[in-house]
């Protein structure tokens, strides 16, 4: 909701105009910008700020036990990645959801770090197509 992850990812995109970015973000959010970067071969650095008691029981819970140590890319997201992100709403790296006559059409991007790409689909959903063709057969 934040636009962390997005964010991040414009580092990556030339035309985006954004270099670096620093934030406060959750540390789900910081999971899935290590995915994102680690499918192009970028790189990011982090730090848990624990903002109380229930911050540190949760880490603790997680199995973290260093609070001052600096995570990487290679930390938070390893071996071969795969992120996927959709646009909902409007925003820098995607278009939102769009209704057409009969359906919507999204934008997706995939990022793969077997292949380095980055991918965009566009996906017209017609949600007309079973009364037309009747439902799918199994």
């Amino acid at each position: 909701a934040d636009g962390d992850v997005s964010g991040v990812i414009a580092t990556t995109q030339p035309a985006s105009g954004v270099d670096v970015y620093m934030g406060i973000g959750s540390a789900r959010e910081g999971v899935l910008a290590a995915a994102a970067l680690g499918c192009i071969g970028a790189q990011m650095q982090t730090r848990l700020i624990l903002r109380g008691d229930d911050d540190r029981n949760r880490a603790v819970q997680s199995g973290i036990q260093d609070f001052d140590r600096k995570y990487d890319v290679g930390d938070m997201a390893s071996g071969e990645l795969t992120f996927a992100a959709t646009g909902i709403t409007g925003g820098a790296l995607l278009r939102g959801v769009r209704t057409v006559n009969r359906g919507t059409v999204t934008q997706s991007m995939v990022l793969n770090s077997a292949s380095r790409t980055l991918r965009y689909v566009e996906a017209h959903h017609d949600f007309c197509a079973e009364m037309r063709f009747g439902p799918a057969q199994t």
